[in-house]
């Protein structure tokens, strides 16, 4: 009988947990904001967790000079705080392109038609400017009659989603 006492051994979560805090804050971080910087990729349009992974970057550098965990976190906060109110805004004003720079069928969202032939679910005939597209109601069920005035919301393939 050599020890007296002998922990039991690890296991499951409490293993896992224990591995993962022997682990040092600055890999921590760093893989938080690998972790939020692909859910950014994954989720376009949206630019809310690529500053938050930025944060996280600056947390893991406080972390790698030596900053406690309470101090990690104010910086986590904070910089995905400041990052947020600086870095998105910017983002956001970029992601929407001003009418006057898109082309193509993106040129046409937003513009207004007149119907020339009945619209409904089935199909139906609008003039955008001075071109005869195929329309549908963009909400199921609306109709819309000859000589209505009607809003562009989408271009699928050669058909025009409107609405009024």
């Amino acid at each position: 009988m050599g020890d007296l006492y002998a922990p039991p051994p690890l296991a499951g979560w409490y293993a896992c947990l224990y591995a993962f805090l022997d682990v040092p804050g600055w890999v921590i971080w760093a893989i938080v904001a690998v972790a939020l910087a692909i859910g950014e990729i994954l989720t376009p349009g949206l630019f809310f967790l690529g500053p938050v992974a930025l944060a996280a970057v600056v947390a893991a550098i406080a972390a790698a000079v030596g900053a406690g965990a309470v101090v990690q976190l104010i910086v986590f906060i904070a910089g995905a705080l400041a990052s947020l109110a600086f870095l998105r805004p910017i983002a956001r004003a970029h992601i929407r392109m001003p009418a006057i720079a898109r082309t193509g069928t993106a040129a046409l969202v937003g513009t207004r038609a007149v119907v020339l032939q009945r619209v409904d679910s089935v199909g139906g005939r609008v003039r955008i400017g001075g071109e005869e597209w195929t329309a549908r109601p963009y909400l199921d069920g609306e109709v819309f009659e000859e000589g209505t005035e009607v809003e562009v919301v989408e271009i699928k393939g050669a058909t025009a989603l409107v609405y009024q």
